[in-house]
């Protein structure tokens, strides 16, 4: 809970004494306090300061005792900014308006005059209605985060080959730190995941992971999405809303395909990363953030920065640490692993327990070049399971795109020369789980040979 010598409080009344008074005796005891003696100038205050509290008087003019000036304000003050609380000052033994004031949003009043340590203890009070109501807020992020989180478990990441288990480790070194991560690979291949997994194993853990597409969100609303607005920033601003920096307070931000930022607003993302502090739309209050920023994507970001589409400096900031995530064909030996872990997700998903994989299906997926990676193989696997009307998935269950063409001599076996090298170098390449050089050796090539029919077969 945010505590009293952090807040904010802003005093209207139309007596210069009390005002004096007031702040006196309150900045004891909170952060800041602000005083005005005009009531027009609330609705600038409110937006200026974004105070957790403010006390107002009920009448501003000489002999108006009805209070009906000061309820008025107070509903404008609630329709400005409704998560602010309102305490009413009311002339001594003015119940029946208090009363009101309570009915249209007031937390509390306190009569005129007022003992200090009254005054004192329902401003506490007030201040930590208002914390709990941030709080509550702010574990209803987490509840929705973590229920996402469980929603993703299907892509779950697994694997024992050497090129995922290079990026497990990356993973369990940066973890434990602060340091900003870009991550790399195509699409597919399991990005998100990564960042799940960096964010899971930080110390930020308990706190929400918010992702953000930022291919998604059209450059008009950017500026809203992630920075947040106040309420009449602009024609469709009904309310405030809170930005994607300030919603991943204390936890980790997600920010994927970063490569589609405008140059325009990588300015404004640079800014805020570096000072940790964004502008809300329509404030001039700067609001301090605290998050762990991962960015994803599938471009290369160094040929955007000398083709001049994304600054360099953001890069650098972003990229702190890199993480390549493998494609699919770069770890082939890890098919059989990812198929049965699909398969063991799916199958109490769809009520089927008793459905297995048959080694010739098996052997067809690893036959396949996987251009969507895992999520192709995620996404076939489950298909295949829901059309299946047996217990064992066959290789006829797996309409799989971009099968290998029959071209060249044919065999007795029915297989054409082309195809029985593209299939031996698969198994050279699954036995040593993507290790180039080995299977190079084993296969009697060089590397550069190697490499020349990886390209010719569209397999690496």
């Amino acid at each position: 809970m945010q505590p009293m010598d952090a807040a904010k409080i802003l005093v209207i009344d139309d007596e210069e004494d009390i005002l004096f008074t007031m702040k006196m005796l309150l900045k004891k005891h909170v952060g800041h306090v602000f005083t005005e003696s005009n009531p027009f100038h609330i609705p600038r205050l409110l937006r200026q300061h974004q105070p957790d509290l403010v006390l107002l008087d009920l009448n501003f003019r000489p002999g108006n005792t009805t209070g009906e000036e000061g309820l008025s304000w107070l509903s404008k003050i609630k329709e400005i900014s409704p998560e602010t609380r309102v305490i009413i000052i009311t002339a001594h033994g003015d119940v029946e308006t208090a009363v009101q004031a309570l009915k249209q949003g007031a937390s509390d009043f306190i009569e005129k005059p007022w003992h200090n340590e009254k005054l004192l203890s329902t401003v506490r009070s007030a201040l930590e209605l208002a914390a709990t109501k941030k709080e509550v807020k702010h574990l209803e992020r987490v509840r929705d985060n973590m229920h996402e989180a469980l929603q993703a478990n299907a892509g779950e990441m697994v694997g024992t080959s050497e090129a995922i288990r290079q990026t497990f480790r990356t993973i369990e070194k940066v973890a434990g730190t602060d340091a900003n991560v870009l991550i790399l690979g195509e699409n597919g291949t399991g990005k998100e995941m990564v960042a799940r997994a960096i964010h899971e194993a930080s110390r930020r853990n308990k706190e929400v992971f918010v992702k953000v597409d930022v291919g998604s969100i059209p450059e008009s609303l950017l500026e809203s999405e992630f920075f947040g607005h106040k309420k009449g920033a602009f024609t469709d601003a009904r309310e405030d809303r809170t930005g994607r920096f300030e919603a991943a307070q204390n936890g980790t931000l997600f920010l994927d395909e970063i490569g589609n930022l405008s140059l325009s607003a990588q300015a404004k993302f640079l800014s805020a990363i570096q000072q940790m502090l964004i502008t809300p739309v329509g404030s001039n209050a700067p609001v301090q953030v605290d998050f762990r920023l991962i960015c994803a994507t599938n471009e290369s970001l160094n040929e955007m920065v000398a083709d001049k589409r994304f600054r360099q400096d953001l890069l650098y900031r972003i990229n702190t640490v890199e993480i390549h995530v493998p494609a699919l064909r770069e770890r082939i030996g890890d098919i059989p692993v990812l198929a049965r872990h699909f398969i063991a997700v799916f199958r109490e998903k769809y009520r089927k327990p008793n459905l297995d994989l048959s080694a010739e299906a098996l052997k067809k997926l690893e036959m396949h070049s996987w251009p969507g990676n895992v999520r192709e193989l995620r996404h076939a696997i489950e298909r295949a399971i829901i059309l299946s009307d047996s217990e064992l998935l066959r290789p006829g269950d797996f309409a799989l795109g971009s099968e290998p063409e029959s071209s060249g001599e044919s065999t007795e076996s029915g297989l054409n020369i082309e195809e029985m090298e593209r299939k031996l170098i698969l198994k050279a390449l699954q036995v040593h789980k993507g290790n180039i050089t080995k299977a190079a050796e084993d296969l009697g090539l060089t590397r550069a040979a190697l490499y020349r029919r990886l390209d010719k077969f569209d397999i690496g």
